[in-house]
């Protein structure tokens, strides 16, 4: 196999995000808009992957003086590619591309299984009703425009077209992306408050597309921490395979190396313990699926891992269970946590109040914050967030803060989106700690007994309600007006009625 190399393009993320959007625009019609990711992210990591190793091919020739079986040792290499299985084996063929895109894909997960084992999901190529050879065909040739190794295209702007083309597939299914897209901005949000340090550990038991964990990476990069510091610190959960692998495509076309994404359901099935113990971690995070119902309950009864130390949630609305998981999983001294959750965990009585109880008698729920409406795909719900902390500061002792965030938002036609100036506005009355009027209160945890540890923002936080005040002149300029608008009206209802023969 000879490298094929083009000459670098130094491609942009303008550039860049547009051509994989059109790749997407091919499938559309046979393949229904909420599979686009089903197809789209593992052509690209397969295009990206064959790159790099004809890069590191051709400088191991280089090295070696044309030596072609040096060039393919595997020290030379990131990722295997077997004969028969790069992107170009698959170029080259003429018919039944679906077979041969799904044969090569197996063929580098089972060269690679501590790696990529499972990585490229489990589309149907071969389905020629769904997937001509020649809509492949184009699909494959729009690929084959643009060449995907470093040389060309920066980790960074890989990753960032990539994070694009997630957004935009999430715009596209609505209702089905609330699955596995969180708002880039609640994860700023959430990410900035944990405010994750160089070589700690980072948890999300429900990744989704690895948004979350990738955010804290970058966290961390950007306030100048050490990258090989996170080596094997990012660990996440999701039980959707697709997502799961998306997640995994999506930290190593970021760079990212040396973390793990496990397929699985974590409430029934936890995929980090030791023996009876969850794994615990510096840093847990996560938007669960809200309220989701058959969520485990029958597990949890018994639970080995002791996840129901403050109760059983009830059989329809797992939102406790992700609670109790999480704080389970925090690290006894440094652990700190920040879950989204519907409004109804801060209200809903019977179990859940009983377990509301028992956290907040545990003294771990530092603050409160609630989000405007309409901000996540598939609900026009406003949601909030809960941060916990295993070691509150002493002036954060028996206080819990409540933010009302609700109009911190820019609104949109079809969906309603955070800035980066009221992330970091929300972000500074958290760090602050203190009463704004009309929009923070810390609050004793005295007084949530008092209100039956009922954590509704409303009855902590009171709008200011702002009285608009007028002149008189301007109050008797108003009245001539509206009267003179009504004399107006009433004319023209009279020269109407008697038109039509009513007067």
């Amino acid at each position: 196999m000879k490298p094929v190399l083009s000459q670098p393009q130094n491609i942009d993320i303008s550039s860049l995000s547009n051509h994989l959007w059109h790749a997407a625009n091919i499938l559309r019609g046979p393949v229904d808009a909420a599979d686009f990711k089903t197809y789209i992210f593992p052509l690209l990591f397969f295009k990206r992957i064959s790159d790099v190793f004809d890069e590191e091919l051709a400088v191991a020739l280089e090295e070696s003086d044309g030596d072609f079986e040096y060039a393919h040792f595997p020290e030379n290499h990131r990722f295997q590619i077997p004969e028969d299985s790069h992107w170009q084996d698959v170029r080259g063929k003429a018919e039944n591309i679906g077979h041969a895109l799904q044969k090569a894909m197996r063929s580098i997960e089972q060269a690679n299984p501590d790696t990529l084992h499972g990585i490229f999901g489990d589309a149907q190529w071969t389905n020629k009703d769904r997937l001509s050879d020649s809509l492949l065909k184009d699909l494959i040739e729009h690929f084959s425009q643009l060449n995907f190794g470093n040389k060309n295209c920066r980790a960074d702007i890989l990753g960032q077209s990539y994070e694009y083309l997630i957004k935009k597939f999430a715009d596209l299914t609505n209702k089905k992306a609330g699955e596995f897209y969180t708002p880039r901005s609640v994860v700023a949000l959430m990410v900035r408050i944990l405010a994750p340090q160089s070589g700690e550990t980072i948890y999300d038991p429900a990744c989704g597309t690895g948004g979350m964990l990738l955010e804290a990476l970058h966290y961390v990069t950007e306030h100048g921490g050490d990258e090989k510091l996170m080596l094997g610190k990012l660990y996440g959960q999701e039980k959707n395979l697709t997502t799961s692998s998306i997640a995994r495509m999506n930290l190593f076309l970021h760079a990212a190396e040396d973390f793990h994404v496990e397929r699985g359901d974590t409430l029934r099935q936890p995929a980090f313990h030791i023996g009876d113990s969850l794994a615990q971690f510096d840093c847990v995070i996560a938007n669960p699926p809200f309220s989701l119902d058959k969520w485990g309950e029958e597990v949890w009864t018994s639970d080995p891992y002791g996840r129901n130390f403050a109760g059983l949630p009830p059989a329809k609305s797992g939102d406790f269970a992700w609670v109790q998981h999480m704080i389970k999983s925090m690290a006894a001294k440094t652990g700190r946590m920040a879950v989204v959750l519907p409004h109804g965990v801060l209200f809903r009585m019977s179990k859940e109040g009983q377990i509301r109880k028992k956290l907040l008698e545990m003294d771990i729920l530092e603050a409160v914050i609630g989000l405007g409406q309409n901000l996540f795909y598939g609900t026009g719900l406003a949601a909030c967030v809960l941060i916990f902390k295993q070691s509150k500061s002493k002036e954060h002792r028996q206080k819990v803060l409540f933010i009302d965030a609700s109009k911190e938002m820019k609104v949109g036609r079809a969906q309603n989106e955070m800035q980066p100036e009221q992330v970091e506005r929300i972000n500074g009355w958290y760090a602050d700690y203190q009463d704004v009027e009309g929009l923070c209160r810390v609050v004793t945890l005295d007084e949530v007994r008092e209100n039956d540890y009922n954590l509704n923002i409303p009855r902590y936080v009171e709008p200011v309600i702002e009285e608009e005040t007028i002149t008189v002149e301007q109050a008797m300029t108003n009245l001539k007006e509206s009267l003179e608008s009504a004399y107006t009206a009433e004319d023209r209802l009279k020269e109407l009625l008697s038109r039509e023969g009513l007067l």
